[in-house]
């Protein structure tokens, strides 16, 4: 019975994790969002999707923190705002992460929202996951630059279930609602699922 019950309770113990963790850093991705311009809701399903909530999170190819912020866009950020004390440490601080976060997300949505995209915040999204040249690589084959065709051509599989289940999850949040343990499952397997399809491609 122990062996049975075993995965329901490491389940329910991690779901319970990642809510704890996003009441505690809610007010300040409240206060990212707010200041940037950016929908709470959408913001949060980011940091859901990038740390699941973990401040010191870190990626394999250097990113950082709760929005998973990469050295060069920090550096971006650091130059843009003249701050020459920062240091790429710096991102492990959930204020400071979330800061660079949202002004690199907000800076996409904008740029795509001028450039007479409909949702804007899907074509930000690809953006903040893959960069402005692939980004533009896929929106060059939408010239209408409608999200559900530029979905279509985004041709990386990681970079497109990312921005699905981005968009999915603001929905959630949208409505006030956390999420069951089911769903926390469903991230755990699309992770894998997009370690798996990058180790393919480095095997080719």
């Amino acid at each position: 019975m122990v062996i049975i019950l075993a995965p329901f309770l490491i389940i329910g113990l991690s779901w319970l994790g990642e809510i704890h963790r996003s009441q505690k850093v809610g007010p300040l991705i409240a206060e990212a969002a707010a200041k940037h311009g950016l929908p709470l809701a959408l913001v949060k399903a980011v940091v859901w999707r990038e740390s699941d909530f973990e401040i010191r999170a870190q990626g394999a190819a250097g990113e950082r923190g709760l929005m998973q912020v990469t050295p060069g866009a920090a550096q971006d950020w650091a130059r843009m705002h003249r701050i020459r004390s920062f240091r790429e440490t710096d991102l492990f601080d959930p204020r400071t992460n979330l800061e660079v976060g949202t002004w690199y997300l907000s800076r996409a949505i904008r740029r795509w929202r001028e450039d007479g995209a409909d949702r804007p915040e899907v074509f930000g999204l690809a953006e903040y996951n893959a960069g402005i040249t692939r980004a533009r690589r896929w929106a060059a084959v939408t010239p209408g630059l409608r999200a559900d065709e530029f979905l279509s051509a985004i041709d990386f599989p990681t970079t497109k279930a990312y921005v699905r289940s981005i968009l999915r999850r603001n929905e959630l949040y949208a409505t006030g609602r956390d999420p069951g343990p089911g769903e926390w499952v469903g991230r755990r397997l699309a992770l894998q699922k997009e370690k798996w399809i990058r180790k393919q491609k480095e095997s080719l």
